[in-house]
C-alpha cells in the first residue's frame, strides 16, 4: 500500500491559505493537499502533451516558426484592433 508522507510548509502565507480552506470547506488538510498535488500533476502532464504536439508540428513542417519580432508585431496589431473595435 502507500506510505503516508508528511508535508512541512516553510511559507506562512501558504499555510494560512490552507488553514482558511480547511475552515471554509470543512475538509481535512491532507485531502486538500492531495487534491492540489493531483491537479498540479494533471496540468503539468497536459502542458507537456501540448508542448510535445507543437514540437512535432514544427519538426514535421506542419507549422512554420516566426521570429520574436514578427510575433510581437502581430500581437500588438491584434491588441490594437481589439482596443479600437466598436462596441
Amino acid at each position: 500500500m502507500f506510505e503516508r508522507m508528511e508535508v512541512h510548509l516553510n511559507n506562512p502565507e501558504l499555510q494560512a491559505q490552507i488553514d482558511r480552506w480547511v475552515t471554509e470547506t470543512g475538509r481535512k488538510p491532507d485531502e486538500l493537499i492531495e487534491d492540489a498535488v493531483a491537479a498540479y500533476f494533471a496540468e503539468l502532464a497536459q502542458r507537456q502533451q501540448i508542448l510535445n504536439r507543437r514540437y512535432d508540428d514544427l519538426k514535421s513542417g506542419r507549422v512554420q516558426p516566426i521570429d520574436g519580432e514578427e510575433a510581437y508585431k502581430r500581437l500588438m496589431a491584434k491588441t490594437d484592433a481589439q482596443r479600437h473595435r466598436p462596441e
